[in-house]
């Protein structure tokens, strides 16, 4: 069964020819592509984030296997929920679920689930799908859609996630998909999120996980965050860099009520 897109023509073009020139623009970095750990991408409009994404995006080597963590904006199905099967459909074309990942991570990870209703409209992943297919078409994917799972769970399943990929050969990239604070203004919003990204910085997912409770930020993809974050700290990496942030204040010209983006790369 395939994965139709939900967004294309709202969040980013439907049309391949201009989501391909826009893709192009975003990931002019002209830098080396490095291998990576994971990443933290951010998943608003591509006009207000995608820049941000395409820095991100374009620092990194995409390798053919990747997995794609979000939030469940929607409240729908199980909350570590695995689309195993099938493809997902872009303006780019297909993109084939890796099926044997999926079911290796099911087993390793006993807080997900096979589920596809909470994939049927989210966006968080949906966007970053086309980053990925511009810098690998032969890329496959595992979407989980995570939802109310507690620290502990959390912490486990990003532990299990890590002993997967590690038991592969070939690299495995671990994408997070999260936006940054919500509706407040541009300086309130730098200072919360700076303070989120510290944790983010020193591979700390427990203190990302209480810094955002404890502040109350309102970071949207702070779940799927901590998971990339336990798994890559177990996979040895060492640190996180801030490629770039910003506001949708930026394109807008209105800093009062803002939402922030962030692009992180974990190594």
């Amino acid at each position: 069964m395939d994965r139709l897109p939900a967004v294309a023509g709202q969040f980013y073009p439907g049309n391949r020819d201009d989501l391909e020139s826009q893709l192009h623009r975003f990931c002019a970095d002209g830098n080396a592509p490095l291998p990576v750990t994971g990443i933290i991408s951010p998943h608003a409009g591509y006009i207000y984030s995608g820049a941000i994404a395409g820095r991100t995006f374009s620092r990194i080597a995409v390798p053919d296997r990747v997995v794609l963590l979000g939030p469940n904006h929607h409240g729908v199905g199980h909350p570590g929920a695995v689309y195993d099967m099938g493809n997902w459909q872009t303006p780019l074309g297909t993109i084939a679920v890796d099926v044997a990942l999926a079911a290796e991570i099911k087993t390793a990870c006993r807080h997900f689930a096979s589920d596809d209703a909470a994939h049927r409209y989210e966006h968080s992943l949906e966007v970053q799908v086309p980053f990925i297919q511009y810098r690998n078409p032969a890329a496959r994917l595992v979407p989980v859609c995570i939802g109310r799972l507690p620290l502990e769970a959390l912490i486990a399943s990003g532990e299990a996630l890590a002993e997967v990929v590690a038991g592969h050969r070939d690299p495995v990239l671990i994408v997070a998909s999260s936006d940054m604070t919500h509706f407040e203004s541009a300086e309130q919003a730098k200072t919360k999120d700076t303070l989120a990204l510290e944790q983010v910085a020193n591979l700390d997912p427990e203190g990302l996980y209480r810094t955002v409770r404890e502040r109350r930020i309102s970071m949207c993809g702070v779940l799927p965050s901590v998971v990339m974050l336990a798994a890559a700290r177990k996979l040895g990496a060492e640190k996180g860099e801030v490629v770039a942030y910003g506001t949708s204040g930026d394109v807008t010209g209105d800093n009062s009520d803002v939402v922030g983006y962030a692009g992180v790369i974990v190594n």
